[in-house]
């Protein structure tokens, strides 16, 4: 059959192409992305708050006040003088009380027993906000297979968490101990960071549509994708380095900087016998490897900044702008909490500036891989 000769005039682009296929969740309810990110934001938000919150009762002594893990009905506080004075009875039955606080009052033991009972109460808010939400979604279908799965290895994740807590509140209940073991505080911060890290990524990944992303994808950055991992690798290890320092106190042995009591490295690194047992417990060497390994952040920092500067997305080169700058007053919190000895506000800044720095480098991380595509005049 003849082809019908085009007219010189004729417009051109008024044949219909078909719509760009989206991703399947970007199918069917429009506003299903915005709701999952709303949830996921709130989560993010709690799990913040329940960091906060731990710490602060880590810094408090306050973790072994409540010696039983009880899911549902520890939910309710003591609510009369008799169950008050049970509690209290538990309590001085521990070690904690014994070697440290022996002779405290009721209106003392009731001050650390609201930070602890805080601070699980946060968790099972958390574990029913994820429940409601996961389920709410699910009976509605706004999930696909993809999303069901990433968003139930944080349900696993949360649930995992309750039970290493307990586990770490055990530890601080045998016999000799007056606060819990140090590496099973580092799991407990490690693990809450995990968290907190897959929530901020799967947001950003709803903040943006299918198509979109999979078309950033192709302008992956891919140096400065494996700079900004290796950032974030080795600033959670020094998270991990830092929950060691909280949980034998190592912030306050030596509150001296640049110098460790006069020297390089502190007095006598290696006393403790059998010589593995000091990168744990020896106050000394603790700190000092906080102290090498927050070197060791900020000079990865200078070095992914200097790369991601030449990034031909604005978006990527303000995020590690962020990052740098946010390792600048981390690194100054950290002189500040040392030559304070850890007091209770300085400390409590410190990890607050962890999290900030935390969520930063993931966010970094993710612009590297996913870049903000740009017109020529800079426009998203």
């Amino acid at each position: 059959m003849a082809t019908k000769p085009r007219a010189i005039f004729e417009e051109v682009g008024t044949v219909q192409r078909p719509a760009t296929v989206t991703g399947a969740i970007d199918r069917g309810r429009s506003d299903s992305r915005r709701w999952l990110r709303l949830w996921l934001i709130a989560l993010f938000a709690l799990v913040v708050v329940m960091i906060l919150v731990g710490g602060l009762t880590r810094l408090t002594d306050s973790g072994l006040s409540i010696t039983r893990w009880d899911l549902v009905t520890g939910t309710i506080p003591p609510m009369s003088a008799s169950d008050w004075q049970a509690e209290f009875d538990l309590y001085r039955a521990s070690p904690q009380y014994e070697l440290m606080n022996k002779g405290m009052t009721m209106p003392e033991f009731q001050q650390i027993y609201w930070w602890e009972w805080g601070h699980r109460l946060l968790g099972r808010v958390i574990g029913l906000v994820f429940i409601g939400g996961f389920l709410g979604f699910l009976v509605a279908r706004r999930l696909t297979a993809g999303w069901t799965q990433r968003l139930l290895m944080v349900g696993v994740l949360i649930g995992l968490q309750g039970v290493v807590g307990w586990w770490m509140v055990h530890s601080g209940l045998q016999d000799g101990m007056t606060s819990v073991a140090s590496y099973r505080l580092a799991t407990h911060l490690g693990l809450a960071f995990a968290i907190l890290g897959l929530i901020t990524w799967f947001a950003l990944l709803l903040g943006r549509r299918d198509t979109e992303l999979l078309t950033a994808r192709r302008q992956t950055e891919r140096r400065l994708f494996a700079g900004a991992t290796g950032l974030m690798h080795l600033s959670f290890l020094q998270i991990i380095l830092g929950a060691l320092v909280a949980g034998i106190d190592a912030g306050r042995a030596y509150p001296t900087w640049p110098d460790m009591a006069g020297g390089f490295l502190p007095p006598e690194p290696l006393s403790i016998e059998p010589i593995w047992r000091n990168f744990f417990e020896n106050p000394g060497l603790v700190q000092f490897i906080h102290r090498m390994t927050g070197y060791a952040v900020a000079l990865l920092a200078v070095v992914v900044w200097l790369r991601a500067r030449r990034s031909p997305h604005p978006a990527t080169r303000t995020a590690f702008h962020w990052v740098l700058g946010a390792v600048a007053i981390q690194v100054v919190l950290g002189v500040w909490a040392v030559l304070s000895m850890a007091q209770l506000h300085v400390a409590i800044t410190h990890q607050a500036g962890a999290i900030l720095l935390w969520t930063l480098v993931v966010r970094g991380r993710f612009l590297a891989r996913y870049p903000v595509a740009t017109t020529i005049r800079g426009r998203a």
